[in-house]
């Protein structure tokens, strides 16, 4: 498999995301919630941490939930179902959608496993992977449905 190039974020504002064709491959980040995940990621190293974003709309993460990894493993994670039956129906009370799920990879590059691939339920969702395996963190955003998956831009926001 060819390697991958990983997305080197700039430090820049963005406009919210609207809603054409074009800006549905774009997943916005408010920076706070950037950094909140990637501290989450490198305190739960070398166990997989895990997490859901949510936003007022599609494709704008405004808030990190973060979840815990069940497994307790370095190779996969699974949240709680219950866990997140609930923080999904306070979502949906407060008028906020899934934007974003993310996990870590604690040796392994940002990228999805065959795992990763087939667990993934939530097609509207970003899926987020950081990698930890540097000293840096490294992260990748796909768009996955029906086992299909598609790179997306990561762009923060304040």
């Amino acid at each position: 498999m060819a390697a991958k190039k990983i997305l080197n974020l700039k430090d820049e504002k963005v406009v919210a995301a609207g809603g054409s064709k074009k800006e549905s491959n774009i997943i916005f980040i408010k920076r706070s919630v950037w950094k909140d995940m990637l501290h989450h990621c490198e305190q739960t190293k070398p166990i997989e941490a895990c997490g859901i974003l949510s936003g007022s709309r599609k494709g704008q993460c405004e808030k990190i939930w973060k979840m815990k990894n069940m497994k307790q493993s370095k190779y996969s994670f699974e949240m709680n179902q219950n866990d997140l039956e609930k923080r999904l129906r306070l979502l949906q009370k407060n008028n906020e959608v899934l934007t974003g799920i993310y996990h870590s990879h604690p040796t392994a590059a940002p990228y999805p496993s065959k795992q990763d691939i087939a667990n993934a339920h939530y097609p509207d969702a970003a899926y987020i992977i950081v990698s930890l395996a540097h000293s840096k963190p490294k992260v990748r955003c796909f768009r996955i449905n029906h086992r299909t998956m598609c790179p997306m831009k990561i762009k923060l926001w304040n």
